[in-house]
């Protein structure tokens, strides 16, 4: 597809006007050029984060090559491309769903009763990172370039691309809200969710973070970290070049038993983890757990220049409070030993609140082709919107942390 905005497919540009094209494979994007909007002080602001590691050429052509997404995943590349006079102005992270799954914003009830309807949800056009739940820039825009000027070309091209493949909607997920709100500009509906993160109030040591706790809750938490290791558990950070096969195949062993047990079939293959371990060491990190002298569970992590992202997590042995060990505490300790400004532990998950993470609300933005359905998400996301804020603030009421007297 190669459009001069909404109209125009096929057209011959003027000079000077946006052309928005769709890449296929994110291959044939030069992985210097794609970063260059990615990583770019425009694409960031306003992100909390200066790099985030998952909007990369690199972790993105790693599930792709991996055979992650492509083929029969349902996640087929149709990344979106502005430039001007032959010169990209900005991408979009984009693919035709076949399915809801991966996605980490539940949309299954819209799509059921929009079928009982007659209508057809899939496919659909998903602008974010696959299998992440993770805020980063969806509207990658180039350096210099007018953010808004740039995110309308991107979102008339996909509306564009959204008509040439029939799908029913678009929706960019996990994006910062200044996004949220130039795509509610341009007439996208937004919806809001929460997740828990950790922030670093200037800690140097975990015992700093755990001073800050009500005595209580601070008790529970070394009793928890006591109790993780009882069984002569050690814990060893692995990352950059003391990274090896080994760690790998230990970890995807963990994560396929994991896995299978909690949904089914894991989303990422063992090529996957190879790839972004060659490609991305630096912003690796495994949190592995040995009982003598054999690895047991571990974590994965990847590294900001601000936020540490806890990611996936799994173990062949069983042992009290170990995850909250390998996934929460162990990365609260990194953290501090980087001095990164926070943790962010995934999705859901109301366990982590006892653990020191606080709520925190994430976005989404949703664009229907059908009046009909748009109005009735519109409704449903106006009531959905006011639960989520009143829970988000109910439950920062019941964070750990001291409140006057200890």
């Amino acid at each position: 597809m190669e459009t001069t905005g909404e109209a125009g497919c096929g057209a011959t540009p003027a000079a000077g006007a946006l052309q928005v094209r769709v890449v296929q494979r994110i291959s044939e994007v030069a992985a210097a050029d794609w970063d260059r909007c990615a990583l770019s002080a425009e694409s960031l602001a306003g992100a909390a984060e200066s790099h985030n590691p998952f909007v990369t050429h690199a972790f993105l052509s790693s599930l792709e090559e991996s055979g992650c997404v492509g083929g029969r995943t349902g996640w087929l590349p149709l990344h979106v491309a502005a430039e001007r006079d032959g010169t990209v102005i900005g991408y979009a992270p984009c693919y035709l769903k076949s399915h809801s799954q991966g996605e980490y914003v539940f949309d299954h009830g819209w799509a059921d009763a929009f079928e009982r309807a007659g209508g057809r949800y899939y496919p659909k056009l998903q602008v974010s990172v696959p299998f992440t739940p993770v805020t980063g820039p969806r509207f990658l825009i180039a350096p210099g370039e007018d953010v808004s000027e740039a995110t309308a070309a991107l979102v008339a091209g996909l509306r564009a691309l959204r008509r040439q493949v029939e799908a029913s909607s678009i929706h960019a997920t996990f994006l910062p809200e200044a996004e949220a709100e130039r795509a509610g500009d341009l007439g996208f509906l937004r919806r809001v969710d929460q997740q828990f993160h950790w922030d670093n109030a200037g800690y140097s040591t975990f015992d700093d973070f755990l001073a800050a706790l009500a005595s209580r809750k601070r008790k529970a938490i070394k009793r928890e970290r006591r109790d993780a290791l009882a069984a002569g558990l050690t814990i060893e950070w692995v990352t950059g070049s003391d990274l090896r096969e080994a760690h790998w195949d230990a970890f995807y062993r963990f994560y396929m038993d994991t896995g299978s047990r909690k949904w089914g079939r894991p989303y990422l293959n063992r090529r996957f983890f190879s790839l972004i371990g060659e490609r991305m060491p630096e912003r690796v990190l495994l949190v592995m757990a040995r009982r003598e002298g054999q690895y047991v569970a571990g974590a994965i992590n990847l590294i900001g220049d601000r936020a540490l992202y806890g990611r996936n997590w799994g173990c062949i042995e069983d042992h009290p409070f170990l995850h909250f060990e390998v996934c929460y505490y162990q990365a609260i300790d990194f953290a501090i030993s980087r001095g990164l400004d926070r943790v962010e532990a995934g999705a859901q998950g109301e366990h982590k609140l006892a653990r020191g993470y606080r709520p925190v609300i994430t976005h989404s933005v949703h664009d229907f082709a059908d009046p009909g359905l748009r109005a009735a998400i519109a409704d449903y996301l106006a009531r959905e919107a006011r639960h989520v804020e009143a829970a988000a603030e109910a439950l920062d009421e019941a964070t750990p942390f001291r409140k006057g007297e200890d």
